[in-house]
C-alpha cells in the first residue's frame, strides 16, 4: 500500500475534505515522516508544525518537501492559532502529556503515537476526553500504528490460552527512550487478559535461580510474560512472540523496516477520530479487531 493509497478505504471510512492537521514533534523522525504523508494526501492540509528543536524553520524542507512558507512554533498553543482539526503528536511522554491536555481544554482533536504512558497517565487521559465531563475533542492513543503490528498482538492474545509459556523480544533503533516498548507491554496485557478470559491462570514463574549477568532474563511482564528489549543502530521496529508449549513453539513476528509502515495506521486515525468520542486506545477498534 503506497503512502497516497492507504488500505483505509478496506474499513469503508470516508476521506474528510480539507482537514487541517497539525504536527507536534515535527522534527523528530516519526515527525517528519507523518509531515510527508499529510502533504500527499489529498483532503488534507498541514496548517502548524510544533518542534522546539527547529523554531522558525521551514516545514517544508524540514521533512525533505519544497518549501511550505510554514515556520516551524515552539509551542502547541500554535495548534489553536492555526485553526487545527486534528494534531497528531510523536513526541516523549511529559511533551505528549502537555499536548493531550491542550488539545482536550480547546477542543482538539488528537492523534498520539508517543508512549511511555503509565497506567495513571492513561487513567487521567481517559478521564480528561471523556465526553461526559464536558470534554469535546477526541483522542487515540495508541502505542503503533503499523497494521501489521496490530495484528500481530491480535494474534498472540488468540494464541496465549493455549500454552504455557510466552516471552515477547521487542527490538528497536538505538534512540528509543523508553523500554519495554509501549507495544510489548499492550501485547502482553492482552495476551494476560486473553488467558483469564479462558479461565487460566497466568504463566508460571520464571524457573531460573541463577543468572551470571544481572537482567539477562529479562524483565516480568503482565500475566507473567517475560519482556526483552534489543537496542540497536539500523533498527526500526520489530517484535516477536514466542509461545511454548510441550512438544511445540510458536513464533509470532513483524518487522517494519521503514517509518512509511506507521503511515497507513496514521491516516486511518486522523481520519477516524472526529467520530470516536473520548479517548480510543488502540489502533485495533478503528480495524474492527
Amino acid at each position: 500500500m503506497s503512502s497516497k493509497d492507504p488500505g483505509v478505504a478496506a474499513v469503508g471510512l470516508a476521506r474528510v475534505a480539507g482537514m487541517r492537521v497539525g504536527v507536534v514533534g515535527a522534527g523528530g523522525r516519526m515527525g517528519r515522516e507523518v509531515c510527508r504523508t499529510v502533504l500527499a494526501r489529498s483532503g488534507m492540509e498541514l496548517v502548524c508544525a510544533v518542534d522546539p528543536s527547529h523554531v522558525g524553520e521551514d516545514a517544508g524542507v524540514l521533512c525533505g518537501a519544497p518549501p511550505l512558507g510554514l515556520a516551524v512554533d515552539a509551542s502547541v498553543e500554535a495548534l489553536a492559532a492555526a485553526s487545527c482539526d486534528v494534531a497528531v503528536d510523536f513526541t516523549h511522554r511529559e511533551a505528549a502529556r502537555a499536548t493531550l491536555a491542550f488539545c482536550a481544554d480547546r477542543g482538539i482533536h488528537v492523534v498520539c503515537g508517543t508512549t511511555g504512558f503509565t497506567e495513571d497517565d492513561v487513567g487521567e487521559l481517559v478521564a480528561r476526553f471523556d465526553p461526559a465531563g464536558g470534554c469535546r475533542a477526541h483522542g487515540v492513543l495508541a502505542a503503533n500504528f503499523a497494521v501489521g503490528a496490530v495484528l500481530l498482538m491480535h494474534f498472540a492474545a488468540l494464541a496465549a490460552p493455549f500454552f504455557a509459556g510466552a516471552e515477547i523480544v521487542e527490538l528497536h533503533h538505538d534512540g528509543k527512550r523508553d523500554a519495554p516498548s509501549g507495544t510489548a507491554l499492550r501485547t502482553a496485557e492482552g495476551m494476560a487478559g486473553a488467558r483469564r478470559e479462558a479461565g487460566r491462570d497466568a504463566y508460571p514463574d520464571d524457573a531460573t535461580t541463577t543468572t551470571v549477568i544481572e537482567g539477562v532474563r529479562g524483565g516480568a511482564g503482565p500475566g507473567g510474560v517475560r519482556l526483552h528489549s534489543v537496542r540497536l543502530p539500523g533498527l526500526v521496529a520489530h517484535q516477536e512472540v514466542l509461545l511454548g508449549g510441550p512438544g511445540q513453539g510458536l513464533t509470532l513476528r513483524h518487522d517494519s523496516y521503514d517509518r512509511s509502515s506507521f503511515m497507513d495506521g496514521v491516516v486511518l486515525a486522523v481520519e477516524a477520530v472526529a467520530d470516536r468520542p473520548g479517548l480510543t486506545l488502540g489502533l485495533g477498534p478503528l480495524l474492527g479487531l
